[in-house]
């Protein structure tokens, strides 16, 4: 098993505007990226069980293959900035990403 801490060569967030955090999860290996895309694993269901939301909270989940990643956006519970608001810049949510667990997948040894 590896863990997309592992394989990726780029896992980030950042604020998508006043009500979302976009994230980006990004391969520098095209045959990584394939073994994750087929894997099934990357998904908007797997993100929300990741983050302990509702799946109805992911508004975009899509794979943009010339870049080799994956990007989705999760809604914000309070506006950017507002009262209660933990993140301004959205820019520390990403670490729950790092243990999601892949089979028979191994960067390759430079």
């Amino acid at each position: 098993m590896s863990k997309l801490s592992e394989l990726a060569k780029t896992i980030r967030s950042k604020n998508a505007g006043v009500d979302h955090i976009t994230f980006d999860i990004v391969f520098d290996d095209q045959r990584i990226f394939e073994g994750v895309k087929d894997s099934g694993v990357m998904n908007k269901q797997t993100m929300a069980d990741v983050f302990g939301i509702s799946s109805d909270r992911i508004t975009h989940f899509f794979v943009f293959e010339p870049g080799r990643a994956f990007k989705f956006s999760i809604a914000r519970k309070t506006p950017a900035g507002g009262p209660g608001e933990r993140d301004l810049f959205g820019c520390q949510q990403y670490a729950p990403l790092f243990d999601l667990e892949f089979r028979d997948l191994e960067r390759p040894i430079n």
